[in-house]
């Protein structure tokens, strides 16, 4: 058990921040830190990145090696089993039109619509997407739920 007086203060001063440009005495004058003449002494100056002043830079010497998919992906709507039950009513078919007028798909969708399983399916409702989780067509199936894959647009 600690004692009021046997406590300790753990906390550090604050580091005090060193002042640029006031006065000879303070270490950091005249110059201010920036040494004499030259373009980098002046007001205005900002180092740019990656210039190396003549040097061939170090992004240039790197090699370019790979491929990245991320130009050509086309974004896809996941839409899970549970976002279905709040959506839709027993009866509805479920697609990018019907999801348009309800205000939860945006006009264009370059990669379509996915079905996912999250969640319990319990509405009756007729499925159109673009692609479905091979979870989600084995739950369909159990379920006796139609669905129809369309073409993306």
């Amino acid at each position: 058990m600690s004692i009021l007086s046997t406590l300790k203060n753990t906390s550090r001063p604050k580091k005090r921040v060193q002042r640029i440009g006031r006065g000879e005495g303070s270490g950091r004058g005249k110059t201010s830190g920036k040494g004499n003449k030259g373009y980098k002494s002046r007001a205005g100056y900002k180092s740019r990145l990656g210039r190396e002043g003549g040097q061939l830079p170090l992004f240039r010497k790197m090699p370019v090696r790979g491929f990245t998919r991320g130009r050509f992906v086309k974004e896809r709507l996941a839409l899970n089993f549970s976002l279905i039950n709040a959506l839709f009513q027993d009866g509805e078919t479920v697609n990018a039109e019907s999801l348009r007028k309800k205000g939860y798909a945006p006009h264009h969708l370059a990669g379509g619509i996915k079905i996912l399983v999250k969640g319990a399916l319990e509405k009756r409702v007729t499925i159109e997407a673009h692609s479905f989780s091979a979870a989600a067509k084995k739950k369909l199936d159990e379920l006796s739920i139609p669905y129809k894959i369309v073409s993306a647009s």
